[in-house]
């Protein structure tokens, strides 16, 4: 299952854009079978999933976008990307494709992303599964709260000073140091000029609401559900996950010894997690 970077590159792309409500969105599509969605969290891109969509793309076919305010899609959208709008342009995304009930994966920010579309807007999938997602509240490091309180004093930064701070903040989610060629494509997109503004924006929508309107309904989902979690993650910790889990009426699955990037970190355990979760019936 394990692939080069050199491989894993070649076959995750974004050729393909699509208009939504918060603008242009660039998407990729692989493989062939039932269709499943891969939904990334912050501050990824679907650049996070790379390394896991060639073995994928074998039994599905996988569907991918850089959500708006992300990686290759429009940065500065007329609508800002909050969580709430990330919601609408997943349904958005899904109508692009034709995609009546596919599979989900979801990670980080994405479990909310994913749960409001199928929450609150209505949209069936044939299985969830969520990888150390951002869902149960409190929700947001020390650093991420600080940032939000002094916003204005980051958005102004020296690029070096703030390139400096992206990668920091990347490694922090990190258990095990992932490949260089990982780190450029992560923290790329976000040191250009409109990235830097992009990337110190996210911390200022970030709100507790946009989870605290769906966590009541944990319980209604209406699919198959499975939770996947690094047990060592330093951004959300596991006892999170589990508060989730019990929520959601499921039993958690831990990856023992990965942080908050399993699909970087572990790409064999993450693939053995997904096909066995994915096939269920």
């Amino acid at each position: 299952m394990q692939n080069t970077g050199q491989e894993a590159a070649r076959l995750w792309n974004l050729d393909a854009i699509a208009s939504t409500s918060a603008g242009r969105v660039a998407y990729g599509i692989a493989g062939d079978g039932p269709p499943l969605v891969l939904a990334h969290g912050w501050p990824w891109s679907s650049f996070s999933w790379h390394r896991i969509i060639p073995a994928l793309s074998e039994q599905f076919r996988v569907h991918w976008y850089d959500m708006p305010g992300f990686g290759r899609s429009e940065l500065s959208p007329a609508r800002p990307p909050s969580l709430a709008v990330q919601g609408e342009v997943f349904c958005e995304m899904l109508e692009h494709w034709k995609l009546d009930a596919p599979l989900v994966v979801a990670h980080d920010f994405g479990g909310t992303v994913t749960l409001r579309a199928h929450l609150l807007h209505g949209n069936e999938f044939a299985r969830l599964v969520l990888m150390n997602v951002v869902a149960m509240r409190p929700w947001g490091s020390a650093f991420f709260e600080h940032v939000k309180t002094h916003i204005s004093a980051f958005t102004g930064l020296p690029p070096h000073i703030h390139a400096a701070i992206v990668c920091a903040y990347i490694d922090s989610a990190l258990v095990h140091a992932i490949p260089k060629e990982d780190y450029n494509q992560l923290d790329g997109p976000w040191l250009t000029p409109e990235g830097q503004q992009a990337f110190w924006r996210q911390f200022e929508l970030a709100d507790e609401a946009f989870t605290a309107e769906i966590e009541p309904q944990y319980g209604e989902i209406r699919c198959p559900t499975s939770i996947l979690w690094g047990a060592d993650d330093p951004w959300i910790p596991i006892a999170r996950g589990m508060a989730l889990a019990e929520r959601v009426g499921v039993t958690l699955t831990p990856l023992p010894g990965l942080g908050h990037l399993p699909q970087l970190e572990a790409p064999d355990v993450v693939l053995r997690e997904l096909f066995a979760h994915l096939s269920k019936q």
